[in-house]
């Protein structure tokens, strides 16, 4: 009896069919030809020898072939990673770019209440002035405005 009659074609076939549609049951999922031998529990060898390894290679080196869910969400990993890698940056970008924001406003803040204060201090002493001349100063009406 020949390694070839050890594994019969429809064993590494069924397994590779198991993979290809995410399955396994004993690897991790990706349909690679250690994979489909590991399922099968025959060595490389003797798959090699199969009938069924030439079809399998035409499968897997088919770029139309539907790949399993698994193998889609490995690919994707990267394609994630580089995303949230700029979204990350871009981020970060927004952050520095409104901590500079929050500090100009901060400075014109303290500007603005320095001089409110400044003129609130002059506000002050225009009253004591006023409180201190007395009768010397006059009250003039308010204005009146025409009416529209």
């Amino acid at each position: 009896m020949t390694s070839t009659e050890l594994v019969p074609a429809a064993v590494p076939e069924r397994l590779f069919e198991r993979l290809m549609h995410g399955l396994p049951e004993l690897t991790d999922g990706r349909v690679t030809v250690v994979n489909v031998c590991t399922e099968a529990g025959v060595s490389r060898a003797s798959y090699y020898r199969s009938p069924v390894a030439q079809a399998v290679k035409e499968i897997l080196e088919a770029p139309q072939t539907r790949r399993p869910e698994p193998e889609e969400l490995r690919a994707e990993v990267p394609r994630l990673k580089k995303a949230e890698r700029e979204l990350r940056s871009e981020h970060a970008a927004e952050i520095r770019e409104l901590k500079g924001t929050v500090a100009t406003y901060a400075n014109q803040i303290q500007v603005l209440a320095l001089h409110n204060a400044e003129l609130e201090k002059q506000h002050a002493r225009l009253h004591e002035r006023l409180r201190q001349s007395g009768d010397n100063v006059a009250v003039l009406p308010a204005p009146s405005h025409p009416s529209p």
